[in-house]
């Protein structure tokens, strides 16, 4: 009936995800050990908000991005200590009863930190916030982001919805509603999908081994937001270190061009504009590090 169905132009058939214990054989070749990981919260606050599930799947890959083992998915609820705000619990399915008395193994996660060389969320930008206030060593590892460091649409995909790279890149769907499923989906999407010889997670290595430079664009004047915004400036509203001002994020080749054009728009020409340079890698990339 499936292959009936495929035969036709008016039908789509999907598979249910079956998660793999290794996508390639075992290489020669020195590998390397990655880490998946997935929370879930009371909100959106990653000051204040508390994790109440962490799911997490280790394995392993080639600097080419191919992966090999893939360890069993593992993952733990948390009592944050607080009711979960009705809107969580309809979003995530997680009740104050099921989280009730339940902590995070902390030494089974650190042994994993200890041991992965890359730590890879779907929105990193929110779980290394979440994880590093809650596992300090987090802070020390480089980390990947599945959802903003792949070219999604070079695999035929127009969004970064998990659920929806599951369905439009591997032709997948899975009904798995805990944390350490969507790590499981989350790598099966970086490792299956193929552009030639190229994989999903073969161009995340390459950009999470960038270096990205922030052009901080300090002391513009106000009436230049406009103008800032259409270059690809984003407002940053002020930190311990950084005051409220506009900013780029470049690569080495594109800084010098960019700072020209920041000295002739927004600084009269001054020969020592009051911008700010730093410099990150993936060990600082979507921490509170870029810019606190």
């Amino acid at each position: 009936m499936a292959a009936q169905l495929e035969a036709s132009e008016d039908y789509r058939v999907l598979r249910r995800f079956v998660p793999r214990p290794a996508y390639e054989q075992p290489s020669p070749a020195k590998v390397h050990r990655g880490l998946i990981v997935d929370v879930e919260s009371t909100g959106l606050d990653t000051a204040n908000d508390a994790i109440i599930e962490l799911g997490l799947v280790a394995f392993e890959f080639d600097t080419h991005g191919r992966v090999y083992a893939v360890d069993e998915a593992r993952s733990w609820f948390e009592d944050p200590g607080r009711p979960i705000p009705p809107e969580c619990v309809e979003l995530t399915g997680i009740t104050d009863d099921m989280v009730r008395g339940q902590r995070i193994d902390d030494a089974a996660v650190e042994r994993e930190i200890a041991r992965a060389v890359l730590v890879i969320a779907h929105n990193a930008g929110f779980d290394r916030r979440m994880l590093e206030r809650r596992f300090p060593g987090f802070a020390d590892k480089y980390w990947g982001c599945s959802m903003q460091e792949v070219p999604w649409p070079r695999f035929g995909c127009r969004g970064s919805k998990l659920e929806y790279l599951l369905f439009r890149a591997c032709g997948e769907f899975h009904t798995g509603h805990r944390a350490g499923d969507d790590c499981l989906a989350t790598l099966h999407v970086l490792a299956v999908p193929r552009d030639g010889d190229v994989s999903p997670l073969q161009l995340l290595l390459e950009q999470a081994r960038r270096v990205t430079h922030r052009l901080w664009a300090i002391g513009t004047p106000i009436e230049l937001k406009d103008v800032l915004k259409s270059r690809g400036y984003r407002w940053y509203p002020g930190g311990s270190r950084t005051p409220k001002s506009w900013y780029r994020d470049c690569s080495a080749q594109e800084l010098e061009v960019e700072q020209t054009w920041l000295r002739e728009h927004a600084y009269d020409g001054r020969p020592n504009p009051p911008w700010r340079v730093d410099r990150y890698t993936g060990k600082e990339r979507y921490s509170e590090r870029m810019g606190a």
